[in-house]
């Protein structure tokens, strides 16, 4: 049976959850997670903790946060006037956008908080400083071309 190696195409089944249990992720109902094992395209400690399993196989992995969206960086929360936001966006906590900062790059923000003067973006990835917790079935594994 091949097993999960770099290079290999790995198709695979998942729900991830929270240290409190709530489920943040889940692949249930869905077609499984295709990607190339080492390629950067998943989560490392996701990606490593796959790598040796062959299509069957089942595993429940805690990931720690520095092996999947990293540390919560405070530095990445930004207040920004009020008034520089249009009208008909809404202005409400968790709604989720997208900045474009001065060398064109798209950045996804998440509006943490909102005053009378200014609204809080925070362009930490949503599970930024939480551990992770995957349950995973492979489903497959085949040789990448």
């Amino acid at each position: 049976m091949t097993q999960a190696t770099a290079g290999t195409i790995v198709q695979f089944h998942y729900t991830g959850t929270l240290e409190d249990g709530t489920v943040f992720d889940s692949s249930q109902g869905r077609a499984p997670l295709e990607f190339e094992l080492g390629s950067g395209a998943i989560i490392p400690g996701l990606d490593r903790a796959i790598a040796g399993m062959s299509a069957g196989e089942q595993k429940t992995v805690t990931i720690p946060f520095a092996e999947a969206y990293g540390d919560y960086q405070p530095q990445a929360r930004q207040d920004v006037p009020r008034d520089q936001f249009p009208d008909n966006i809404p202005l409400e906590p968790g709604t989720r956008l997208q900045m474009q900062t001065p060398d064109g790059r798209t950045v996804p923000v998440e509006i943490a908080a909102v005053s009378p003067e200014a609204v809080t973006l925070d362009a930490n990835h949503p599970l930024a400083g939480k551990d992770l917790t995957f349950a995973v079935e492979v489903v497959s594994v085949n040789q990448g071309g």
